[in-house]
């Protein structure tokens, strides 16, 4: 197989060729590089920070609680899950539609770990790429046996360092600290969490790497149906380029042929090849060839961000049926997840029907028996009024008229319901007030009252 037609990091003969990829200097490296700072920074410091007394975002599963920025949710908020979810492919199918893989190549956290912090690493040990690629191939000297064993040691400590973090958004970095500093056997189930996602980030960073985005992400396969024409996508400039030709062939093109581009692309790709699913639109073929381009004494940007009308000389529309019909689906469904998040209560009520049988009869009275669950959503402790509506005929006993909770608390509540038996004419609806104190919100909760 030609050099010029490899793809991505397939060999000749099928198997796989590690990529080294070659270090790059440029205006998108320094942006990238800061990207990746601010996006690391965040994730480790926001299980520090709290909002109302709790981590900014804390996933408590074992308690089936959450807390987003000092709102809390239960639960039976689990529904709303569905529009994070929704909204944020959305969103991302938006964003490529506009400006093609600028999520792979500069915020996914695949890229942000293994450009931003693992390949550096390697590239601080073993050198730049030429020297990896002759390390590699060379005897097993002591040198390369050290520099392979700081390497992998590094990358299992940096493996491990990243789980704990992923850890503590779970289990709270205030218990995270805690477990750090005792026995293992205390917490298993934490224990062998982090364990599980320590091997997986060891042998994603340190062997696996690009074949992530190869094989198993699927959102490269969906670009295809996500862009058209006029989406922004990093190419190469053929009209420019071709024909390629060594720097002083009077009858080439602006390519010279360096494969500099290809040397840097951290999928193996050639860009020059047309736009491929292995592209993640990282920009580092665009600092190389600008760098080659700005030493000969050429006009940059023969590759570029820019569409494939804009490559072919067309003109290019942001404004288009495409992106008229994505702003309407994206405004829609932000409009209907406002609802959704503004209509929900910050407290639950629930009446339910005692178990046994749905009622008795007693001294010619009929008598259900229910219980009220009312569950505290918010991060105050709350006074909730309960107020059973009137009905002709009917009584109610009720042994607590107010209930205070706590943050996340619930109680349930015991309700006798009784009517005469010569007043019953068949079953009918009863209804309970249920109102928070703090806000004035109020819920209402019905109930079939039976008898015989």
């Amino acid at each position: 197989m030609d050099q010029n037609q490899k793809k991505s990091s397939i060999a000749a003969d099928g198997s796989r060729d590690k990529i080294r990829v070659a270090d790059v200097q440029g205006r998108f490296t320094n942006y990238r590089n800061l990207v990746f700072v601010i996006l690391m920074g965040v994730f480790t410091l926001v299980p520090w920070i709290k909002v109302g007394g709790h981590p900014l975002l804390f996933i408590d599963i074992l308690h089936r609680q959450f807390y987003i920025a000092g709102l809390t949710f239960n639960a039976q908020d689990f529904y709303l899950v569905f529009f994070f979810a929704a909204g944020a492919f959305f969103c991302l199918f938006y964003i490529t539609m506009v400006l093609g893989r600028v999520w792979c190549g500069w915020t996914c956290p695949q890229t942000v770990w293994l450009e931003g912090l693992f390949r550096k690493i390697e590239r601080f040990i073993e050198g730049p790429r030429a020297q990896q690629i002759k390390l590699a191939k060379g005897p097993w000297t002591f040198e390369k046996t050290v520099k392979f064993i700081i390497k992998h040691i590094l990358f299992l400590f940096l493996a491990n360092l990243v789980a704990h973090i992923v850890l503590s958004y779970f289990v709270s970095m205030d218990n995270l600290l805690h477990f750090v500093t005792s026995h293992p056997q205390n917490h298993p189930t934490a224990f062998g969490f982090m364990l599980f996602i320590t091997g997986i980030l060891y042998l994603d960073f340190a062997w696996f790497r690009e074949q992530v985005c190869l094989i198993l992400c699927p959102y490269g396969r969906m670009q295809s149906t996500l862009t058209d024409d006029d989406t922004l996508v990093i190419g190469y400039d053929e009209l420019r380029g071709e024909p390629r030709g060594k720097k002083n062939d009077a009858s080439r093109g602006a390519c010279i042929d360096c494969h500099r581009c290809v040397d840097v692309c951290p999928t193996g790709i050639d860009i020059r090849n047309g736009l491929q699913l292995e592209c993640i639109g990282c920009a580092n073929c665009v600092d190389a060839c600008d760098d080659i381009m700005i030493k000969i004494g050429q006009k940059t940007g023969l590759v570029r961000y820019d569409s494939y009308n804009g490559f072919n000389n067309k003109p290019k529309k942001i404004l288009r049926p495409r992106f008229y019909l994505y702003t309407f689906i994206l405004l829609l469904g932000g409009l209907l997840a406002l609802v959704v998040f503004t209509s929900r209560q910050n407290f639950e009520a629930n009446i339910l029907r005692a178990q046994g049988s749905p009622y008795v009869l007693l001294d010619q009275k009929i008598r259900n028996q229910f219980n009220l669950h009312i569950f505290n959503k918010s991060e105050q402790e709350v006074t909730f009024s309960i107020e059973p509506q009137d009905y002709s005929g009917v009584t109610y006993i009720l042994p607590l008229k107010q209930v205070r909770l706590g943050s996340l608390t619930d109680k349930m509540v015991p309700l006798f319901v009784e009517m005469l038996q010569s007043d019953f004419k068949g079953q009918f609806t009863i209804q309970i007030k249920v109102t928070n104190q703090r806000t004035g919100k109020s819920s209402f909760e019905e109930v079939q009252f039976l008898g015989p």
